[in-house]
């Protein structure tokens, strides 16, 4: 496929392509796979009905490899299955012209997924979704890019460069692990070219689903990969290590973390400010990051989206963002204010065009950081005129809580004792999770307090609701049980929750924790409908009560599987067995009719 290339700005530029539009028999297919069973178990047997090429679309979408032609620009050479948005990949996965980034960069983009058309895998995907931790659920309405492109001298080809990029399309997250098969697999690519990556997806084809809480073994070219998925059980700024153990012979690469990225690095040339980035980024607020090259913008990016982990951060980001991004008029309009947000960027034009925008961070080289970085000051907006800036941070807020001297001391000693990056990295991850945790744990105990009591619970009525959130009352909660408890920064509290109250990212975390206690809500009702004694109440009931009676149980069956609602082991069991009893107990034609499964 071939595209235009982007030279001018005012070019047009066709939109992704959705995944609709896409002919299903235009999907490579796969060879007959015999998969390895399992160590057995109600998951295994899920695994065992997946078909070839499903065990690859658990962990990628696609494989892409983009060239750059002379005369056509950026065009896709080869697909493994179909891409969604090649245009936005060409466009994406190579640095713009003025980076200068000679040899082998790695970095990520982000871009919207064109249609809301479901996976095929929707159901077993969800399953595995489910025991994830917020921040590593699988993108609903987003895909990952995750690139590795070479540039190097070729007197031989026109250009007198070979420029190249592998690119991995996902769902996932999982930065740090997708960038380390990335070093395993665009070196052979390169050597080899295509019949290494037809390899690589038939080994990819036979890994295990990315399930929450279970160490993997993954055999990739040779090479062998151990990682451990998270769970949303995990205790929150811990990470389970994957140990060694005898039978890992084989195993050429441990890896500690599947996503998290070194925040030490990436916050170093404006360390001076990180507790307003965690502000801005905890109340959704407009953010452009303006950075020598892709690496640097789309680090500093997803350093930004996980500084205020464990919570989710529900608004947009862009790890790298391009003028030919499909979303570029609607993210760079002067006609309304700019949208929540954050952009990584490293076109010099977006100096001028974002140059509104009311957060802007410029960061500098982050190979050259060799010193402590000596910009403490925050500077004003109209001081940024052109990328060449000085790095810093541009912006007008005012923060609302008092700065905390003593993480930057600690910082500062570590670099002037030459502390290991790592422990650096920790102690900052450490900070940002014990700050968040002090923001959102007041929420969390009044959200708490709005579910009905156990007893209000009847099995033979609705499920009792959630009572409603009210501003004013979880306000006065903070006066006796406020982040005080349990954070030593003095400053105005109320004024940030006021403000976090009205922004993407409460809603967003409202939102899923309204679910999760609606949910229990159901499955205690289910619970308490299982343990009363159904054919002794049917006795008391006409045939139609009884019928009527049959099809809300069935009803509440299809909901907890559905739903996957966390019910005591045993309990969809029992309520199958007093659904069976209670139709043996009707007439024989009853029975015939109530025994159809039910049409979808």
């Amino acid at each position: 496929m071939a595209l235009q290339g982007p030279e001018e700005l005012g070019e047009q530029v066709e939109e992704p392509e959705d995944l609709d539009d896409q002919d299903a028999s235009s999907i490579s297919p796969a060879e007959e796979i015999t998969l390895p069973p399992g160590p057995g178990g109600e998951e295994d047997a899920e695994e065992a009905l997946l078909l070839p090429w499903d065990r690859f679309s658990a962990w990628l979408h696609c494989i892409c490899v983009v060239g750059f032609d002379l005369e056509l620009g950026q065009a896709v050479e080869v697909r493994q299955r179909e891409s969604p948005g090649k245009t936005s990949i060409c466009y994406l996965s190579f640095p713009d012209s003025n980076s200068g980034c000679l040899g082998d960069t790695q970095f990520c983009f982000r871009f919207r997924q064109g249609s809301n058309r479901k996976s095929s895998l929707g159901c077993f995907l969800e399953t595995t979704d489910r025991d994830a931790p917020p921040c590593l659920k699988r993108e609903q309405g987003h895909y990952y890019g995750y690139v590795y492109f070479r540039q190097v001298r070729d007197k031989s080809l026109k250009r007198g460069y070979f420029q190249k990029s592998l690119v991995l399309i996902s769902k996932l997250p999982y930065v740090t692990f997708f960038h380390s098969l990335l070093k395993i697999m665009a070196p052979e690519y390169f050597e080899k070219q295509e019949p290494c990556l037809e390899a690589a997806c038939n080994d990819i084809d036979r890994w295990p689903t990315p399930h929450p809480g279970r160490i993997l073994t993954l055999p990739i070219m040779g090479v062998v990969i151990k990682v451990r998925i998270p769970t949303s059980y995990d205790k929150p700024g811990t990470s389970q290590l994957v140990q060694s153990t005898q039978g890992d012979s084989l195993v050429s690469i441990v890896l500690p973390t599947i996503h998290e990225v070194d925040l030490f690095r990436c916050f170093y040339p404006v360390f001076f400010h990180i507790q307003m980035l965690w502000e801005l980024v905890l109340l959704g607020e407009a953010l452009v990051v303006m950075a020598p090259s892709p690496a640097e913008s789309s680090d500093t990016v997803l350093a930004l989206v996980s500084c205020i982990s464990p919570l989710r951060y529900c608004s947009d980001f862009r790890p790298y963002f391009t003028i030919h991004d499909s979303e570029f008029k609607e993210y760079t309009t002067r006609t309304q204010a700019p949208p929540s947000v954050i952009l990584g960027v490293t076109n010099p034009f977006f100096a001028k065009t974002l140059q509104h925008w009311p957060h802007i961070i410029r960061i500098g080289d982050m190979k050259q950081a060799g010193e402590m970085a000596k910009q403490m000051k925050v500077k004003k907006l109209k001081n940024l005129k052109t990328l060449d800036s000085k790095p810093g941070v541009y912006t007008a807020y005012k923060p609302y809580l008092n700065k905390d001297e003593e993480i930057i001391k600690q910082l500062q000693k570590g670099v002037q004792q030459k502390r290991p990056s790592a422990a650096q990295n920790a102690i900052l991850r450490r900070y940002f999770l014990e700050l968040t945790q002090s923001f959102i744990i007041p929420l969390e105990r009044y959200v708490a307090s709005l579910m009905p009591l156990q007893k209000s619970i009847s099995p033979w009525k609705s499920p009792p609701q959630l009572r409603p959130f009210i501003q004013q009352d979880f306000m006065k909660t903070l006066e006796k049980a406020g982040p005080q408890l349990t954070s030593r920064l003095k400053g105005d509290w109320i004024g940030l929750y006021r403000h976090f109250l009205k922004s993407p990212n409460f809603d967003g975390w409202f939102r899923s924790r309204r679910k999760e206690m609606t949910q229990k809500l159901e499955a205690l009702h289910l619970e308490a409908l299982c343990e009363e004694d159904l054919e002794k109440r049917i006795q008391q009931h006409t045939e139609v009560e009884t019928v009527d009676l049959v099809l809300k149980l069935k009803d509440k069956l299809s909901q907890a599987e559905r739903e996957q609602l966390p019910v005591r082991p045993g309990t969809l069991a029992k309520l199958r067995a007093h659904i069976e009893a209670v139709i043996l107990a009707l007439p024989e034609d009853l029975q015939g009719i109530l025994h159809k499964p039910s049409s979808p």
